[in-house]
C-alpha cells in the first residue's frame, strides 16, 4: 500500500470549512446572511410563546393560545354536523370555538379497532376535551383520555382545526407536553385522504415522538423514528409544500420525503387514541396531553 501524505494548511482548513457547513446544516442553524439553513423550522420557532405572523413562504391563518373562553367538559358534544367537511360544527359549543374547531363525533371507532387489538377506542369529545387555565395560568387544551373501571373501551379524542380544513399545502404547528401517563394511549396526528397520509407526531406515549409519510397510490412509506419524549414540552411541525412534506421537532428537522407528497386539499386532525403496540390501557387507568398553543399557516395565497 502506498503512503499519504499529511494534508497542507489549506486542505486542512478547507475540510473544516466543509465539515462546519455540514453540521449546521444537520443541525438547522441558519446561516449568517439570516435565512434558515436547509434543515431549519420554517418559523424557527421553540419556545412556549405562540407564533405571530407569517414566515418564509407561510402565511399564517391560525394562532390559538387558549387563553380566552374556558371551555368546560361536555362542551365538545353533537358533533356530527357536516362531518369532514369544513362547514363541520359541534352544537355544544359557542363563540369562537365553535367557529375554529370541530371533533369526531361521539361514537366513531379509533383505529385500533380497525385493526383487531383487545382494547379499541371510542370517540367521545364530550367528556375528554376541555380548555382552560394550567395551575400557572396558561391556557391549555385538554386531551384527557380514560378507560372505564369495567374494561369497556378507551374514551379517544380527535380534534379539528376548522381554519385549515380541506386546505392544500401549508405549515402546521403546535406546542405538546403529556403531562399524565400511562401505558395504552397514543396519538396520529394526520392529513390524510386519497390514498394518501401524513403523521407527526405519532406515536405510544411511552415512546418517542415518530413521523410517517404513506405516499399517495402506496408503495414503502417513509418512517422517521424519533428519540424526543412526550413526557416534555415540545414544539412540532410539518410543512407541507409542492413535491415535498418535512417534519420538525423543536425547530430541529426530523424527516423529509419527496415521494408523491399529496397535491389535493386535506384536513389536520389532531388524533389520540387507544394504542396500536404493546399493552392496551388498563381499566380504570387515564392519560392526558396538554397543548399550550396551536399554530397554522396557508401556502402560496398571496
Amino acid at each position: 500500500m502506498g503512503s499519504h501524505a499529511a494534508p497542507n494548511g489549506r486542505s486542512r482548513a478547507l475540510l473544516l470549512s466543509m465539515g462546519l457547513v455540514l453540521l449546521a446544516v444537520l443541525l438547522g442553524i441558519p446561516r449568517a446572511d439570516g435565512a434558515p439553513g436547509p434543515a431549519a423550522d420554517a418559523c424557527r420557532t421553540t419556545g412556549n410563546e405562540l407564533p405571530r405572523g407569517d414566515c418564509g413562504p407561510f402565511w399564517q391563518v391560525l394562532a390559538e393560545d387558549f387563553n380566552g373562553d374556558r371551555v368546560p367538559l361536555g362542551a365538545f358534544r353533537d358533533c356530527d354536523h357536516h362531518v369532514d367537511t369544513s362547514a363541520a360544527y359541534c352544537g355544544g359549543l359557542s363563540g369562537t370555538y365553535r367557529d375554529n374547531w370541530w371533533a369526531y363525533p361521539t361514537g366513531w371507532r379509533d383505529t385500533a379497532d380497525d385493526r383487531g387489538r383487545n382494547v379499541v377506542g371510542v370517540y367521545h369529545p364530550e367528556d375528554t376535551v376541555s380548555v382552560g387555565p394550567a395551575e400557572n395560568g396558561d391556557g391549555r387544551m385538554y386531551i384527557r383520555m380514560w378507560r372505564p373501571a369495567d374494561g369497556g373501551p378507551v374514551h379517544a379524542a380527535a380534534v379539528v382545526p376548522r381554519a385549515v380544513m380541506q386546505m392544500k399545502y401549508g405549515k402546521y404547528s403546535a406546542r405538546i407536553k403529556v403531562t399524565k401517563l400511562a401505558p395504552g394511549y397514543k396519538s396520529a396526528w394526520l392529513h390524510y385522504g386519497g390514498g394518501c397520509e401524513m403523521d407527526h407526531p405519532e406515536g405510544e406515549w411511552t415512546g418517542g415522538l415518530t413521523a410517517f409519510h404513506h405516499p399517495c397510490g402506496g408503495g414503502r412509506q417513509g418512517y422517521f423514528p424519533g428519540s424526543d419524549d412526550w413526557t416534555e414540552w415540545h414544539t412540532v411541525s410539518t410543512e407541507w409544500t409542492p413535491g415535498q412534506v418535512r417534519f420538525f421537532v423543536d425547530g430541529r428537522q426530523t424527516g423529509h420525503d419527496t415521494r408523491n407528497v399529496p397535491d389535493q386539499p386535506l384536513s389536520w386532525v389532531l388524533q389520540n387514541e387507544s394504542a396500536l403496540q404493546g399493552p392496551g390501557a388498563a381499566p380504570g387507568s387515564s392519560a392526558q396531553l396538554d397543548i399550550t398553543w396551536v399554530a397554522a399557516y396557508a401556502y402560496g395565497w398571496k
